[in-house]
């Protein structure tokens, strides 16, 4: 009844909502109504005296007001409680602006990590994820396929963990050129079309790399750049991609994983040419547009805005071979 409560989307509940939930629970009347002035007892439930209680033994409120903060109290404390017992290096702050079922879900988990670390410390040597995981939990599918990943990165461990990615290698061009340069650039591009008519030109340019990014698979394949190009250098990235929803968010995800801006004289030469119609059914990421918007100038967010809420889009087959390669040359050619 309390996960039920500190779920509950209103403030004030009815009796009758609570018989309907929670009454098959109970074998009667009176052990429904224990529970409730239980929590009536704690503050938990607070009675609304305009509505009065009714007439039945014992006698409960037709309705109540949900304290929850006395809720999220008892789960606070649990917390605290199993940050003390666990390694010191687990760290659960992020649940505390969790859903309670999200910790309830991980707790088992967590638990077999901590004996793991108690017993073989961190580990020294870099592992694919189902090696990894069979070690920890008993189940070489968990980190990959069944939420580890997200669960270790939420306790902070999982770059600790020594992980092998074991996402799609990177598809890359090198400009063997610039591989001694203290700054190193690396062009991202999502579409195959656009990677073929720009990697005639990379060696007229100050890029160490033009990289295809297959669409949603550069977001994990990015992982792997530093296994394939480790050369020590500060790594700048660039990215080209679709002018629609699809292509922001990949923009987006790729950019919370490793810093990459937009390489915006594409994007600019884009925005002058004719949008296509089309791509309604892409779902809108509205923090992914905003962040996306704000490295343009005003008139052209604008613009960028109108386009998508108007069922348009650019690809960026808007822009031929020779556009590509002179956009690249005149912006990016070497000095």
């Amino acid at each position: 009844m309390k996960k039920f409560l500190n779920t509950y989307s209103k403030k004030t509940i009815g009796l009758t909502e609570l018989e309907h939930m929670f009454t098959s629970s109970f074998q009667s009347y009176e052990q429904f109504a224990k529970v409730v002035l239980k929590l009536e007892k704690s503050a938990i439930l607070v009675m609304v005296k305009s509505k009065g209680r009714n007439s039945r033994i014992p006698s409960l409120a037709f309705q109540y007001r949900i304290n929850k903060s006395l809720l999220v109290e008892d789960f606070h404390q649990e917390l605290v409680q199993y940050r003390r017992r666990f390694h010191s290096s687990i760290i659960l702050d992020e649940y505390y602006s969790k859903d309670q079922s999200l910790w309830k879900q991980d707790l088992p988990f967590i638990e077999k990590i901590d004996v793991y670390l108690k017993q073989n410390s961190f580990p020294t040597d870099r592992v694919p994820a189902a090696e990894r995981s069979y070690e920890i939990v008993g189940d070489e599918k968990w980190i990959d396929e069944k939420g580890g990943k997200e669960l270790l990165e939420r306790i902070k461990l999982f770059d600790k963990l020594h992980i092998l990615p074991v996402s799609d290698p990177l598809m890359l061009a090198v400009h063997p050129s610039n591989l001694s340069n203290d700054i190193q650039y690396h062009l991202i591009v999502e579409n195959k079309t656009t990677y073929q008519g720009l990697v005639e030109v990379l060696k007229e340019t100050d890029f160490s790399t033009i990289i295809y990014g297959k669409g949603k698979a550069v977001i994990a394949s990015i992982e792997q750049f530093p296994f394939q190009f480790p050369i020590k250098a500060d790594h700048r990235f660039l990215y080209f991609g679709d002018i629609d929803r699809e292509g922001i968010s990949i923009w987006y995800s790729l950019n919370e994983k490793r810093r990459v801006e937009l390489a915006l004289p594409f994007y600019n030469a884009c925005l002058k040419k004719s949008p296509a119609k089309g791509k309604e059914y892409q779902k809108e990421r509205l923090v992914a547009l905003e962040s996306f918007v704000n490295c343009f100038e005003t008139n052209q967010q604008e613009q960028i805005k109108t386009l998508l809420a108007n069922g348009q889009y650019y690809p960026q087959e808007s822009l031929n071979t020779k556009e590509l390669q002179q956009i690249w040359r005149d912006y990016f050619g070497q000095a």
